[in-house]
């Protein structure tokens, strides 16, 4: 039997506060015009004192519930990619399911960083293909306000907060075509060789603290670019495709010049590559979920269009998901 797993519906949830560039430069030695030449932002979203990662993932659940008029208590299993839960334990995806009252079921974090909500696509792909769930919630959501140094300015002026929701629906009236909707492929790596060049100085069970972000701004950008090259490359030779059957490239937003790298590489104008960076700022694994919900409740993204997803994160990690929504 042939099964797909369909992406339904979106959502998503950006807190209130926005901190402009023009902000930033009284809060660190930079300006308004450096941030934008070399990253494309120009503000991003900061959580309030009282809101947590598992708040925002929960708005932005519920917002995705919502969209597509799916019952919670229709949901099996629930994958959230974060890398700024609320507590050590228990996984955000627990108080999800507390919050919207969704009955037993599977549920657990993904770590990958930036890359976080690819690999819970990939995870949620390969459970209802193999029958083990068949309505997931696959969630992205960050606070990464929380973990930077307001002092350095290679990094804080980058990141944002915010989450990202999909409900992923199995559907098994389907032709086994790429003519079908749903997710085709995956494409998951990891290089941890290059742990170093972007890492947060502190855990559990090294610093007993939450530490903050470091990196290796110019050799990210570097690997960046190659790695997304590679794995755009990968994912159209696994289906067979060329670049001019995707409908519209939804890549992680963490800076312009990555984007416009790929998008140049795919031979695709920038007309079809889903932007929100400048809005969002880097928001990690909430990036992706955040641009689609973006593009899809903006009327760029349509039912039948091809989708192709990807990301680059600390570890390092990168993948890509290709799909017909």
């Amino acid at each position: 039997m042939t099964r797909r797993a369909v992406i339904q519906a979106t959502g998503s949830y950006l807190p209130k506060k926005i901190l402009t560039n023009a902000d930033m430069e009284s809060i660190v030695d930079t300006s308004s015009e450096w941030i934008e030449q070399r990253s494309g932002i120009k503000q991003r979203h900061i959580g309030a004192e009282n809101e947590t990662t598992a708040d925002l993932a929960i708005a932005a659940a519920r917002d995705a519930l919502d969209s597509g008029n799916i019952a919670p208590d229709s949901i099996d299993c629930i994958i959230v990619a974060t890398t700024t839960p609320d507590q050590t334990f228990p996984s955000v995806a627990v108080k999800v399911q507390a919050a919207l009252n969704i009955p037993q079921c599977i549920a657990f974090d993904v770590q990958a960083v930036c890359t976080g909500f690819v690999y819970a696509l990939g995870v949620a792909n390969s459970f209802i293909i193999s029958g083990q769930a068949r309505n997931i919630l696959v969630i992205g959501a960050e606070m990464m306000s929380k973990i930077l140094n307001w002092e350095d300015r290679t990094t804080c002026v980058l990141f944002g907060d915010g989450a990202g929701a999909v409900v992923l629906q199995a559907d098994e009236n389907v032709q086994g075509t790429l003519d079908d909707r749903g997710i085709f492929s995956s494409h998951l790596h990891a290089n941890g060789a290059q742990k170093d060049l972007l890492y947060v100085d502190g855990g559990p069970s090294s610093t007993q603290t939450t530490g903050h972000i470091v990196m290796q701004g110019k050799e990210v950008f570097k690997y960046a670019v190659q790695y997304m090259s590679d794995v755009v490359k990968e994912t159209l030779a696994a289906n067979d495709i060329t670049p001019d059957q995707i409908d519209w490239l939804v890549p992680h937003q963490a800076n312009i010049r990555i984007i416009e790298s790929t998008a140049k590489k795919l031979g695709m104008g920038m007309d079809k590559v889903v932007v929100t960076v400048d809005q969002h700022g880097n928001t990690s694994a909430a990036s992706i979920p955040l641009a689609l919900d973006n593009a899809v409740k903006g009327g760029k993204i349509k039912r039948g269009d091809m989708i192709l997803i990807e990301g680059m994160g600390g570890g390092l990690t990168w993948g890509a998901v290709l799909a017909r929504f």
